[in-house]
């Protein structure tokens, strides 16, 4: 809270550089345009309310938390039961039988069905009843029902299981507030941000919450301030882990909050390149690959501080080509309710047209890319 005032200062600062920069007759993607800017502010906003709300609505539902976790627990479960349910009627109905259990193997059915023609004759084919469109709307909202339960009981429960505070208190290590407390601390929430962040581009469901961050097709420090507002219901490599190293939690907190503010700065087009500081450290240049949707440039570059990490681990790429921001399929709104929900939605879509539990959980936890080539198939 206390840096606002900064970001607010280093925004106008960008702004006057770009009218005393301007570029003719074409705009820059860096440029500010008020629709844009304005709800990328209503997102930071939301982001700074949305974990207390979240703490108020979750913590009563989370098992072991609230009195009610055994209530969300009994819903997931209830509604799995009644959906694997309707996935049995619904193929009844579509094939004229059960479905096969699936006990024989493949080769020997294959043969046994072979062998059954020549002795019978052709099958009659099946009696294949329509599905009602009441049956479909029930079972589908079963189905995201028994989906966004389970989800919402593992994150919640995961969260609280693995907070900074409870594996503090579990572990034998205390490394105090001195500098080796402070770079551990620092460096060790860089580390685990690398695999959060590379993790947010790879499971669709953490891109859900992350994807409000890539939404912008600019590229300015209001886009720094872009951020989720459905982190409540994400799964994540716990930072608590630092606590088990001895790293008490304030400062933990202090380590995130130095890794938030060195992210701002990098959201700029007015910096074009650093010399020797972009082998070890995340800059401009780095941080606009990260944001393309060039396809040379998707997935690339999560570090936060240190980019030495993508260089390690594979994940690096130079800024050579325009970076053209935004998603491969943008949503063309600034609408807030808009930006933060639209993958949420269309995930919720998607489970509610699969007709197996795998590809429910396929369109939840799959690269977002996979879900996307099934669409446009």
């Amino acid at each position: 809270m206390a840096a606002i005032p900064a970001f607010i200062g280093a925004m106008g600062a960008e702004y006057l550089w770009q009218r005393s920069h301007p570029v003719e007759p074409a705009t820059r993607a860096g440029d500010y345009q008020l629709a844009d800017t304005a709800a990328s502010l209503t997102m930071g906003v939301g982001s700074l309310v949305a974990p207390y709300i979240a703490r108020k609505v979750f913590d009563p539902v989370t098992p072991g938390v609230g009195r009610h976790g055994g209530k969300l627990l009994a819903l997931g479960a209830a509604t799995a039961v009644l959906t694997t349910v309707g996935d049995v009627v619904r193929r009844r109905l579509r094939d004229g039988r059960l479905p096969d259990p699936q006990t024989v193997p493949v080769g020997v059915r294959t043969v046994q069905e072979q062998l059954a023609e020549i002795r019978q004759g052709p099958a009659v084919a099946p009696d294949s009843r329509p599905v009602s469109p009441v049956f479909r709307m029930a079972h589908a909202g079963l189905a995201v029902t028994a989906v966004a339960s389970t989800a919402l009981v593992t994150s919640t429960t995961w969260a609280a299981m693995t907070s900074g505070k409870r594996l503090f208190e579990k572990s034998p290590l205390d490394l105090g507030t001195g500098a080796w407390a402070w770079g551990a601390a620092i460096l060790g929430w860089d580390f685990i941000y690398y695999w959060n962040h590379r993790a947010s581009h790879e499971s669709r469901w953490l891109w859900a919450v992350h994807v409000v961050h890539h939404s912008s097709e600019r590229y300015n420090l209001s886009t720094a301030l872009r951020q989720p507002v459905a982190e409540g219901i994400t799964l994540s490599v716990p930072y608590g882990l630092l606590a088990l190293a001895g790293i008490r939690p304030g400062l933990i907190e202090q380590a995130r909050g130095i890794n938030l503010i060195y992210q701002f700065w990098i959201h700029t087009e007015a910096i074009k390149r650093l010399g020797w500081v972009e082998r070890v450290f995340n800059t401009p240049s780095h941080h606009r690959v990260h944001h393309g949707s060039n396809r040379q440039y998707l997935d690339r570059n999560h570090g936060s501080i240190l980019i030495i990490w993508d260089h390690l681990f594979g994940t690096f790429e130079e800024e050579d080509e325009r970076v053209v921001y935004g998603l491969t399929q943008n949503i063309d709104s600034y609408n807030p309710v808009t930006i933060a929900s639209h993958e949420w939605v269309d995930i919720a879509e998607d489970v509610a047209s699969a007709r197996t539990w795998r590809d429910r959980w396929s369109f939840v936890l799959r690269r977002p890319g996979w879900a996307y080539a099934l669409r446009v198939a």
